[in-house]
């Protein structure tokens, strides 16, 4: 993975705008249509990118349609899909005891974009199920996956990544009734999904894993006192990392945040006090959500613990959390404080979230990663210069 040497690099979190035909299939539930047009549409997603002065980029998420429990039903096998009316996970049960009002209005959620929904993936009133052995199905998906985004790379002189769910936000949209215990449901999932990340990695690109649920597992939870939730998400790094035996750590790069849905986020689990748990995650570059009024303070957990050696850190600087877009200069200002701490070398510019759907427009997920961009460059001529 490259470090900034010469200038602050540029990258963001995840998923992007589709293209506007790519989007218009999608409405229509044309699944073949869809399939047909995603090779122009990954192509479009990271020609942009690459305009825009985004040094590492990756295909847009295009192709990951539905969230990230039918992500695990398109990936894993043993599972079956039914209507039923056990309570979904809930990533804001914290936050809804001090604001019943707010949620009962249906306020919250996670951006105005909205996702349409397409032939396969899950309606509203079902849930997964694991009912069987977990299996790696998923090897067509990637491949495609891969395909495309290879093939859009041509010409470009940019860094690739590709993103992954981590076994533990996985286990988070399913239910398991097969497996004897959560560990070993969890591990069963990282075993499979250790294939998923080899043929990322083997195909040249850096692997991102995902995990908001590292962080925001602690909303889902409100008896859990701060040492369980600890042990809780220690075991799930633990999972994490077995599903990356043997992958290089350089090659690796991990995505953090709090669920990324709008709303209080009073009872978000505090950096400080998961943060060592997080930096044991077998990965060179940690991207964490640093940017939005909850955690824009958080730059000073990095006064306090040590980087270590060897790891690269993406903090989020520009938001999903509004429609607002950040002047460059502020950007530069948060890049600009961050490379004081872990040192210039260090630092990527990233996203706090994937803002494709978690803005209210494109326009606006497109000029937020100009702002980014700009701001890096103001950075750069800082830093450098």
């Amino acid at each position: 993975m490259n470090r900034s040497t010469d200038h602050i690099l540029v990258s963001h979190a995840g998923n992007l705008p589709r293209p506007e035909s790519l989007a218009k299939s999608l409405q229509s539930g044309g699944r073949d249509e869809f399939v047909r047009q995603l090779p122009a549409a990954v192509a479009e997603v990271v020609k942009r990118q690459a305009a825009i002065g985004i040094d590492v980029v990756n295909d847009g998420e295009l192709s990951k349609v539905g969230g990230f429990s039918n992500y695990a039903s398109e990936r894993l096998g043993g599972l079956e899909q039914r209507t039923s009316d056990v309570p979904a996970m809930n990533v804001s049960a914290r936050d809804r005891l001090d604001f019943p009002g707010f949620y009962a209005a249906g306020k919250g959620g996670f951006g105005s974009g909205g996702t349409a929904r397409i032939p396969g993936t899950r309606p509203r009133d079902e849930a997964m199920f694991c009912t069987g052995p977990v299996s790696y199905i998923g090897q067509a998906n990637v491949e495609a996956d891969i395909a495309n985004f290879r093939a859009a790379l041509q010409g470009l002189n940019v860094e690739a990544y590709m993103p992954a769910i981590a076994p533990g936000t996985i286990e988070h949209w399913l239910h398991n009734e097969h497996y004897p215990s959560e560990e070993a449901f969890l591990l069963a999932i990282a075993e499979a999904m250790h294939r998923e990340y080899k043929a990322i990695t083997d195909a040249g690109f850096i692997l991102q894993i995902d995990d908001p649920d590292l962080p925001d597992a602690w909303q889902v939870y409100p008896d859990m006192d701060l040492a369980d939730y600890r042990r809780y998400a220690q075991v799930r790094v633990d999972a994490l990392n077995h599903a990356l035996r043997g992958i290089p750590e350089e090659r690796v790069r991990l995505h953090v945040c709090w669920g990324s849905g709008h709303g209080p986020h009073t009872h978000d689990v505090p950096l400080r006090d998961i943060v060592d748990i997080v930096l044991k995650v077998k990965a060179e570059c940690y991207s964490i959500e640093a940017s939005n009024p909850r955690h824009d303070h958080e730059w000073r957990v990095w006064q306090e613990v040590k980087l270590p050696d060897g790891k690269t850190l993406m903090p989020g600087v520009v938001g999903h959390v509004s429609d607002v877009v950040e002047h460059p200069r502020l950007v530069a200002d948060r890049l600009v404080r961050y490379a004081g701490i872990v040192g210039r070398e260090n630092v990527l510019a990233g996203t706090d979230c994937g803002i494709g759907n978690r803005v209210g427009h494109p326009e606006i997920a497109w000029a937020k990663l100009e702002a980014l961009a700009k701001g890096a460059q103001l950075a750069t001529e800082e830093l450098w210069h």
